[in-house]
């Protein structure tokens, strides 16, 4: 049902019927360093990539201050104070109110909470319904709470959030499943294999040919200056707006490409394709020792492009998780035929608009709503059609 994704507070009466909740505690903190320890105690338990500490503690300080949008990190804490969740959040005013999202925007593919394991597995409606009294009777300021991008399960775990209303995701999120001990060709086909063999040889012939997942500054430093001249072509060409100029998105993608996390891994990882004379494709995501989830990527734009190598990558990528015993691989937002060569299921994502204030009441309708039209547009190629002509129609 469309209104499923908008959460009113419950009457008295409802509450008094209410189950025994673990969360006691609700705290909103506004500073990323203050939060540190607890954000970094948690990424030990249960979290996707996108949310470490590393990483959206650089989207805040290059994208999320630019954008005016304030850090509301809010913790959930049981009777004895122990953090059993944090939801990495922050807030701004959208036409008049005032809204708090998942930190990270449009370059996160997966957007979840931090949760301790025990709390996860166990969690019910009753807790998650304490979580947003706690912040209803905090002078937080927010008036609905838009969380978008969640994946139902992440790895062996229900995500605790799916407990509220909830709609299906605009967009789908490609996934490949890897079983563990699987040959090459039950990966990807040896026909589909040898097809990029064949193709692969053309780039072969090129001095220094090679394949690597880059480590060092210099490499790193000299991908992306290359990735930030040739993506905004292959976007233009594509009729598409170029994301990466919005204010602060460079640097970020920049800063996290160059951070280490703990265990020494950069916090995006980036591989590459090329050889002597240039850079032939790349694709650059985020991992933990499960998932690899892709971010951005793009092609050469010289005549190699005509030998598919970024489908040639992608085989790379995921031949280099697999034999690292990863178990799934995801190509991010959208159903571009290319992902559909390697990916045959879909990562089911839903969003959640969640009231906290009458005014947000009917802010949550509202983007509810168009959240659904979105999808219908999506998922309806006439439309799709149409408004792919007006868009392109809008960028000549």
């Amino acid at each position: 049902m469309l209104m499923a994704a908008v959460m009113e507070r419950p009457t008295a009466e409802a509450r008094a019927r209410s189950g025994v909740t673990r969360i006691a505690h609700v705290d909103v903190l506004h500073d990323m360093h203050e939060a540190e320890p607890v954000w970094r105690a948690l990424e030990a338990e249960v979290l996707t990539p996108y949310q470490r500490f590393d990483f959206l503690a650089q989207w805040q300080e290059q994208v999320g201050t630019r954008e005016g949008l304030q850090p509301c990190i809010v913790i959930a804490r049981d009777a004895d104070r122990q953090p059993l969740m944090l939801l990495p959040l922050a807030a701004g005013q959208e036409n008049g109110v005032r809204v708090a999202r998942f930190m990270g925007g449009k370059h996160v593919t997966f957007n979840m909470p931090l949760l301790r394991r025990d709390f996860a597995a166990a969690a019910t409606p009753d807790d998650l319904e304490a979580l947003l009294d706690g912040l209803r009777n905090k002078p937080v300021n927010i008036d609905v709470l838009a969380f978008a991008r969640q994946p139902e399960r992440w790895r062996d775990l229900t995500n605790p959030m799916a407990l509220l209303p909830s709609q299906t995701a605009v967009n789908d999120c490609p996934l490949m499943t890897i079983t563990p001990g699987a040959t090459p060709a039950e990966r990807i086909s040896n026909s589909f294999r040898r097809r990029l063999k064949g193709k692969e040889r053309k780039l072969q012939a090129l001095p220094g040919y090679r394949y690597h997942l880059l480590d060092s500054d210099a490499d790193i430093q000299r991908t992306l200056d290359w990735f930030f001249v040739v993506k905004p072509q292959r976007m233009a060409a594509q009729k598409l707006p170029n994301v990466f100029a919005d204010p602060g998105v460079e640097e970020f993608l920049r800063a996290a490409c160059m951070t280490r996390l703990p265990n020494g891994t950069r916090a995006i990882k980036i591989h590459s394709i090329e050889c002597d004379s240039e850079i032939i494709a790349i694709f650059a995501g985020v991992a933990d020792n499960s998932r690899f989830s892709m971010m951005f990527n793009t092609y050469t734009m010289s005549e190699s492009a005509r030998y598919s190598p970024g489908l040639i990558l992608m085989r790379d990528i995921i031949d280099h998780y697999a034999e690292h015993g990863y178990t799934s691989l995801d190509l991010g937002i959208g159903s571009d035929d290319y992902k559909r060569l390697f990916c045959k299921s879909d990562e089911p994502i839903f969003d959640s608009f969640l009231a906290l204030t009458a005014i947000g009441k009917l802010a949550a309708i509202g983007m509810s709503s168009l959240t659904h039209a979105k999808r219908m547009v999506k998922h309806t190629p006439a439309l799709m059609q149409l408004a792919q002509m007006l868009r392109g129609a809008l960028h000549r």
